[in-house]
């Protein structure tokens, strides 16, 4: 049987008697569309307390909250679940009778609309309603949780249900509540709770207070009207549209040269200003709308009197020392203080993009345009130094300061991540995703956060954080990780001892954590919580590894497209990124093969390939292709091989830059070799051990095997040469003259294999098994047989990063860090050495 209104309002009628109450009695309601209603009326009755209501089901779902609603996350306020009411009692401010149910007086103190979040009757349901309000006063998102297990256990009828109201962390959120105390008079007449007691008449309206603040509430009113009138008229006219800002790529080293400018990395809110007149809009990273948040900054743009212009810059705030503190700004933020505009780049000026201008260029015109800022102004030009950036770079961390950018004089902006801007820290941070907290069995609220990252869909493990947590914070923090909990593990994979008793929540909040370093697995050494980031997206955390910097080879669209052209193959979507974390091209990886295609042809060519095709870009559907189907560019050849039940099949090769650039037209990211050419495909001329670790080992002790195994094919008269893999591992490559054949080369490659790993069991291992490899060296000697392939030389891999497959000197192999340290550009430049110098040279025979 359906549930009327009608029924849903007995327990509201039976408590009440309409001949000595002004309340409404109840109609049945029409129905309705769209959002729904709600109210918050202020009650002084027995007990001053805030009566919560939204419209469901064609009544009023109703709470009595003790101590108001708050706009801070960090209050956790009561709610009393009690009676439904009638809709119309949303427009009910009056007194109730001593002697009645709930008598005293009823403010009209926030109205307007609601929508659930997910479904409302589940919410009701799970004890778990979440929703946004669009009130006068009340925004933004809000959860109710039922603290099931402890209602108010009663004698005669149902027990009282006690809830929480709690404010979600959004744009509207503050640190401090001020809700019930700025705001103290009613949104329909303005009268206080005694004038509504006494009966005297509705007041007069601010027209400039979206927020009802009256004109009785004069000093309040005055500052807050002020701020508003400048926020609104901020937003009139139509201020250019939003852009996506450059961003810059994180390496380990200070680049070097005259063509670089090195400007402060400062400790801030990325912001995007998109001014014309009088109108203002702030944009963080991301495109969202903060005007309001930073608001302080609207006035100081205001007065630049601009025709109309796209600013790029950081917003930050001081710390007690003179350097830009997040923390502090977000304290800022919260609480009030002064804000500051660092401008960096001007990318629009009286509706001319100048984008595609050299940064340097760009920069004077920006600093033409703010003039001569006095140190006081809020709004200031950041200048630069061109060359002498490391000993920028050490002036700035001998201060304490977060760091250096080093940016391209030449280069245009690019709203994506490149390499034309670089970032160095004198102390590693970054953001990471906290996906669950340990349990405190010594103060209130949690332990420690587990923290991680996001790599091809999946969240990766990186560390706990247990410091930097002020309490405010801290019970904050606790409050919004509940509202947030899940039943099940959002990790990929997370270690046992580190997973018992762990509350999992759902990854959606982002927190900046600065430590001293990564260890070989992955995981962080000493780390810090600094504090929540609101800009950025749960989904775009992922690790930054830091690269080597260019090395004066640059790697550009405009290169790439002109070898195309050159070559005759056409490059179509030459500017579309296959490598979203770095913003690498599809022209730019036509460029990065042009330069070092005269070190990778004698490795690459005459040789049957498989390819690994990327259509969509490397985070999307990849895979292997060995046979030529048909539709592929005529530089890309192909060529056939019997296979070994005598049926011929077509194998792609290239022989010259047309067919790198044709297979990189055809989305090919990497290239794999067989082991022998087509002179005499069942005769190698290259042996590979790849040297495949399990996760938990350092690399140090890969390093250390690809020695060993060095020394030990050198007592038997071979010579080899290491490459990372750009991977994970190390390859130890024997050159051969083409003499033994395919099923001698592989019982050679399987007997040595062996031999390292009964000679050394708890280190190697021979057996491909992952059970088998924990805690050891799997030397993979697979490859070595007739059809398997390994990565080329100088090969792009298909993984984050974008990193190169890169030959090494013997006498490098002790430093290496890793195997993926090489990006496009420092490869081309390393292709430049004569590395291998004596690899096709020698004639080695398998004994």
């Amino acid at each position: 049987m359906k549930t009327t209104p009608g029924d849903l309002l007995k327990d509201y009628k039976a408590k009440r008697n309409f001949a000595k109450t002004q309340e409404p009695a109840g109609a049945e309601p029409k129905s309705g569309s769209g959002r729904g209603s709600f109210v918050v009326q202020k009650h002084d009755a027995t007990r001053l307390h805030y009566d919560f209501r939204l419209e469901l089901d064609g009544v009023l779902k109703s709470w009595a909250v003790t101590k108001g609603p708050s706009n801070n996350p960090g209050d956790k306020r009561l709610a009393v679940r009690v009676e439904d009411h009638p809709l119309e009692y949303g427009g009910f401010e009056g007194t109730i009778p001593e002697g009645e149910y709930g008598g005293g007086t009823v403010m009209l103190w926030d109205r307007g609309t609601w929508e659930p979040i997910g479904d409302p009757h589940e919410g009701l349901e799970s004890g778990d309603l979440k929703f946004r309000l669009f009130g006068e006063r009340m925004k933004g998102e809000y959860v109710l949780v039922h603290m099931k297990g402890r209602d108010t256990k009663r004698r005669s009828g149902p027990d009282r249900e006690n809830w929480l109201l709690i404010k979600h962390r959004d744009s509207y959120a503050r640190d401090k509540d001020t809700l019930t105390t700025r705001f103290t008079r009613s949104v329909d007449t303005g009268r206080d709770l005694k004038q509504i007691a006494a009966g005297a008449e509705a007041q007069k309206k601010s027209k400039t207070q979206p927020d009802a603040v009256w004109h009785s509430d004069a000093e309040e009113a005055e500052k807050a009207d002020q701020k508003t009138r400048i926020i609104e008229s901020a937003k009139k006219g139509a201020a250019p549209a939003f852009r996506p800002v450059q961003l810059a790529t994180l390496v380990d080293s200070v680049p070097a040269g005259d063509g670089w400018a090195f400007e402060m990395k400062y400790d801030g809110y990325r912001c995007l200003a998109a001014i014309k007149g009088q109108s203002v809009r702030l944009y963080t990273r991301n495109g969202l709308d903060w005007t309001e948040q930073f608001g302080a900054l609207v006035e100081p743009l205001q007065k630049l009197k601009l025709g109309s212009a796209v600013i790029d810059g950081e917003i930050c705030a001081f710390d007690a020392k003179g350097r830009t503190d997040f923390t502090t700004l977000k304290n800022v933020l919260s609480g009030g203080g002064r804000l500051e505009y660092f401008a960096f780049d001007l990318l629009e000026l009286d509706g001319k993009d100048l984008a595609k201008r050299p940064l340097i260029e760009r920069k004077a015109a920006l600093e033409k345009l703010l003039g001569k800022s006095a140190r006081q102004d809020p709004v200031q030009y950041s200048s630069h130094v061109t060359g002498h950036g490391q000993k920028v770079f050490e002036a700035l961390c001998r201060d304490g300061h977060e760091g250096v950018i080093a940016k391209r004089l030449a280069d245009p902006y690019r709203g994506d991540r490149t390499r034309s801007w670089l970032k160095i820290k004198c102390l590693k941070r970054q953001e990471f995703v906290i996906g669950g907290w340990s349990p405190s069995t010594k103060r209130r609220g949690f332990a420690s956060l587990l923290l991680g990252v996001w790599e091809d869909g999946k969240l990766l493990y990186r560390g706990r954080v247990g410091t930097g947590f002020s309490q405010d914070v801290m019970l904050d923090l606790d409050a919004r990780l509940k509202t947030l909990a899940r039943k099940t593990n959002p990790f990929e994979a997370v270690p046992r001892e580190r997973a018992r008793g762990v509350h999992w929540v759902k990854p959606e909040l982002v927190a900046e954590i600065a430590y001293t370093e990564l260890t070989g697995d992955d995981i962080l050494r000493h780390p810090s919580f600094l504090g929540l980031r609101e800009d950025k997206p749960s989904k775009e955390v992922k690790m930054e590894k830091a690269r080597p910097p260019d090395s004066g080879v640059s790697i550009t669209d405009e290169e790439g497209e002109e070898v195309a052209e050159r070559v005759g193959v056409r490059l179509t979507s030459p500017h579309r990124v296959v490598f979203p974390d770095q913003g690498v091209t599809k022209a730019q990886l036509v460029d990065y093969y042009s330069e070092v295609v005269e070190a990778m042809l004698p490795h690459v060519g005459n040789r049957p390939l498989s390819l690994v095709r990327c259509p969509q870009g490397r985070t999307k559907h990849c895979f292997f292709q060995k046979h030529d189907t048909g539709g592929f560019p005529d530089q890309l050849l192909s060529r056939a091989i019997a296979e070994k039940d005598g049926e011929k099949k077509d194998y792609f090769h290239v022989e010259d830059l047309a067919g790198l650039v044709a297979g990189t037209q055809m989305n090919v990211l990497e290239w794999h070799i067989w082991g022998s050419r087509f002179d005499d495909v069942e005769k190698p001329d290259r042996l590979v051990f790849d040297i495949d670790p399990d996760e938990a080992l350092d690399f140090s002790a890969i390093t250390s095997a690809a020695i060993d195994i060095r020394d030990r094919l050198a007592d038997l008269g071979l010579k080899s040469f290491p490459m990372v893999s750009g991977g994970k591992g190390i390859h130890v490559i024997v050159p051969l003259k083409p003499q033994a054949e395919w099923p001698a080369a592989k019982t050679f490659c399987k007997d040595f294999a062996q031999a390292m790993a009964d000679d050394e069991p708890d280190r190697f291992t021979a057996n491909i098994s992952k059970a088998r490899r924990k805690g050891r060296l799997f030397i993979d000697y697979l490859r070595n047989e007739r059809g398997s392939t390994a990565i080329s030389p100088w090969s792009v891999r298909s993984r984050g990063g974008a990193p190169v497959a890169v030959p090494v000197e013997w006498d490098e192999v002790p430093g290496l860090k890793s195997a993926n340290g090489f990006s496009l550009a420092a490869a081309a430049e390393r292709a430049k050495d004569k590395t291998w110098s004596n690899y096709f040279r020698l004639r080695q025979v398998l004994k």
